[in-house]
């Protein structure tokens, strides 16, 4: 038996504005209106006979990609593994492989895949897979190696070896992301294949290579692994514990030590979608070079992309360059430095800025909300709560709140009275009052959100009962 197991986790800072650290990259929707954890998803559907797919993520994705699954297929089984806290891929596969290993026993093969990677030729993959669990089955910890079409520097590489059987291949070495002379003479020997962190393995041989190699990150997964509820959904990994576990890849704490490795050479259309040249790629080009999604005008352009959301972008005798604008950010870059993306998100955060972490509009669990004007002395916001969505039960300490509903009904309570408001009726809510708003309706609630005080931040939200189980 074969389970999908699906690596959810990393922030997408070379893509802002357009993933930050609430909406990471995959779900961010690319050309073909799709985002990048749906296709994944229907993905790993397709693969052989699994009864079922396991998520490792955090809590602030889950409802995230719970939601992305359920739009690709309501009725199929997805669990997930939620870790406290992001401890790389090493720590996350070890948990993977303990839940697999008590769901359905230890020469169960595992299939890793990030969450946030393109391929084009599903069935150049499917067969690759096929290849990979083969030699997985028979204990070796295998490697899907994707062949190169040119001379990355921005990807590790997998040197490959002697033959294993007919598709597979020992693995003589790991390489870091080359420099471009030495790109160009692994492009050249055909020995070399790019590492795109896809691995197949039974949950036993990724265990043992881990307690061989790594004792110290298996020990402590394993003890938080004890004393979590195994049997809730979502599983829950001990924060306390997990907080414990060294961080480290799979590739340095396993994969570059091991015995049996392998890897199954694939030529799938793959992309990692690792930066704006990436994105650029997905879209048709004119006669000039330019790509362009949204609404723009390019006047003498060359070799530029423009991606806009809401707003016109015009360009006038600009060459080789990316342009980005999501209505509260604008990136413009040289397409040759788009990988340096990730020192603006660093400066940003070293400010405390959120534009590194929220986009103008902040998908919740119960919904979203759109912050439509943000100045010293007000906030406004629209709110849009799905059916059956329920915000938590909160108060704050430096705000009071303002609302006026444009449309659906709103079940609301202020202090310990509670009523339904429907469309032009609004409600008052005091500083420091209880207060929790919940759409008991079929359709979408829209309420317009004025706050007035001292401060406006996220933060001023004192949560004392949450259905989502928030913090």
């Amino acid at each position: 038996m074969l389970i999908p197991v699906i690596m959810s986790g990393g922030a997408g800072t070379r893509l802002w504005p357009v993933s930050r650290r609430a909406h990471p990259k995959p779900f961010m929707r690319l050309a073909d209106g799709q985002t990048l954890a749906a296709s994944t998803i229907r993905r790993a559907m397709t693969i052989g006979d699994a009864p079922v797919t396991l998520t490792v993520t955090g809590r602030d994705y889950y409802f995230l990609t719970r939601d992305e699954y359920h739009s690709v297929d309501s009725e199929a089984e997805h669990r997930f593994l939620l870790e406290p806290e992001g401890r790389n891929t090493a720590p996350a596969i070890a948990a993977a492989a303990l839940w697999v290993e008590q769901e359905y026993g230890p020469e169960t093969r595992l299939l890793v895949m990030p969450a946030d990677h393109l391929i084009r030729d599903l069935e150049a993959f499917v067969e690759a897979v096929g290849h990979a669990e083969a030699l997985a089955a028979q204990g070796w910890l295998t490697c899907l190696g994707v062949s190169p079409t040119h001379a990355e520097t921005g990807y590790g590489y997998i040197r490959s070896g002697q033959g294993i059987g007919e598709h597979g291949r020992k693995i003589r070495a790991f390489v870091e992301k080359p420099d471009q002379d030495t790109a160009k003479r692994y492009f050249e020997s055909g020995d070399y294949l790019w590492n795109a962190g896809m691995f197949c393995f039974r949950a036993d041989a990724v265990l043992a290579a881990l307690a061989e190699h790594a004792g110290d990150i298996l020990e402590q997964v394993r003890s938080a692994w004890q004393n979590t509820d195994a049997g809730a959904d979502p599983v829950e990994l001990d924060a306390e514990r997990f907080s414990r576990v060294r961080p480290d890849s799979i590739d340095f704490a396993v994969m570059e030590k091991a015995e049996r490795r392998a890897v199954v050479p694939v030529d799938c259309g793959w992309s990692d979608i690792g930066s704006w040249q990436a994105i650029s790629d997905l879209y048709e080009t004119d006669a000039l070079g330019n790509r362009v999604q949204g609404e723009a005008v390019l006047v003498d352009a060359r070799n530029t992309f423009v991606q806009g959301e809401k707003r016109l972008v015009a360009a006038v005798g600009v060459e080789n360059l990316v342009i980005v604008d999501t209505g509260d950010a604008v990136l413009v870059a040289s397409r040759d430095r788009a990988q340096e993306v990730k020192s603006v998100v660093d400066e940003l955060t070293r400010k405390d800025d959120e534009l590194a972490v929220f986009h103008r509009t902040v998908h919740r669990p119960w919904g979203s909300f759109t912050v439509l004007e943000d100045a010293a002395d007000c906030k406004v916001k629209r709110l849009v709560v799905k059916p059956g969505g329920v915000l938590s039960l909160q108060r704050h300490q430096y705000r009071s709140e303002h609302w006026t509903v444009v449309s659906g009904q709103a079940k609301v309570r202020v202090g310990d009275d509670e009523r339904i408001f429907g469309a032009n009726e609004t409600v008052q809510i005091p500083v420091g009052s209880l207060h929790r708003l919940e759409n008991p309706g079929s359709d979408d609630v829209h309420i317009i959100e004025v706050q007035t005080g001292k401060y406006f931040g996220e933060d001023d939200i004192e949560r004392l009962e949450d259905v989502y189980g928030r913090a």
